[in-house]
C-alpha cells in the first residue's frame, strides 16, 4: 500500500503522512463496477469523476474496495474514488478512505444520480435523506450520520409505472448522450470549487444550473 501512494505522489511516506488532514478532500462517485453498468444513467457518479480526473490529467488504480486517483488542486490533496464494492455496499469503501487517510467529514462529497431532478441538473447539499437511493443509505448507515455533502446529478423521472429499475439501470437516450459531455465539464467545475471555495459558495454557484 506504502508503495501504491509513492507512485501516486511520488514521495516518501513520511511526506504522505504529513498532509494537513483539513487539506485532504475524498470525492466518491458512485455506481457498479463491470461494462454492462458503464453507460447507465445510475453510474453518472462514476462518469463524473472519470471526467474529472480526466480534467485533472491523472488516472485511476485499482486499491483496497475501489479504484482511486489522486491529485492537487490549490495546493489541496484530493483522493477521487470509484467503490468497487457495488452500488449498494458504497459505505464501506467511503468510511475506509476516510479513515485510511484521516479525511475530515466536511471534506467529503459524495456524487450521485437523483430521479427529482431534471436531467444534467446540479444540486449541491450539506446534507440530507438518502431518498430512496441504496448507495445513499449505506454511506448513512457506515458513517452514521447524513451531514455529509453530497453532490446530485439530476436524471428525471421518465419512466412509466413499475419501471424504475429498468429506467435507472438502463442507457441514456440520444438526447442525453448528446448533451452529456458539456454537463460533465460543468460538473468538474463543481468539483474544483467544492474544493477551492468551499461548500456555499459552490452552491450559490452552480446549484439549479
Amino acid at each position: 500500500m506504502l508503495a501504491f501512494f509513492d507512485r501516486l505522489f511520488k514521495k516518501s511516506s513520511i511526506e504522505v503522512e504529513a498532509i494537513d488532514p483539513m487539506k485532504k478532500f475524498l470525492i466518491v462517485g458512485l455506481g457498479n463496477i463491470g461494462p454492462k453498468y458503464t453507460e447507465t444513467r445510475h453510474n453518472i457518479g462514476f462518469k463524473v469523476v472519470d471526467a474529472f480526473a480526466k480534467a485533472q490529467e491523472t488516472s485511476f488504480e485499482t486499491a483496497k474496495l475501489g479504484d482511486i486517483a489522486t491529485t492537487k488542486v490549490k495546493g489541496k490533496t484530493v483522493f477521487i474514488l470509484k467503490p468497487n464494492t457495488f452500488m449498494n455496499l458504497s459505505g464501506k469503501a467511503v468510511r475506509y478512505w476516510l479513515q485510511q487517510e484521516k479525511i475530515p467529514i466536511e471534506n467529503l462529497l459524495v456524487i450521485t444520480d437523483d430521479l427529482n431532478l431534471e436531467f444534467g441538473t446540479i444540486r449541491v447539499k450539506a446534507k440530507g435523506s438518502d431518498g430512496g437511493h441504496n448507495g445513499l443509505k449505506d454511506i448513512q448507515i457506515q458513517l452514521n450520520t447524513t451531514k455529509y455533502n453530497r453532490f446530485r446529478f439530476g436524471i428525471s423521472d421518465q419512466f412509466s409505472k413499475g419501471r424504475q429499475v429498468d429506467y435507472v439501470l438502463g442507457e441514456w437516450n440520444d438526447q442525453e448522450v448528446a448533451a452529456l459531455p458539456e454537463r460533465l465539464d460543468k460538473s468538474s467545475d463543481v468539483i474544483a470549487s467544492f474544493i477551492s471555495a468551499g461548500l456555499n459558495n459552490t452552491m450559490n454557484a452552480f446549484n439549479g444550473k
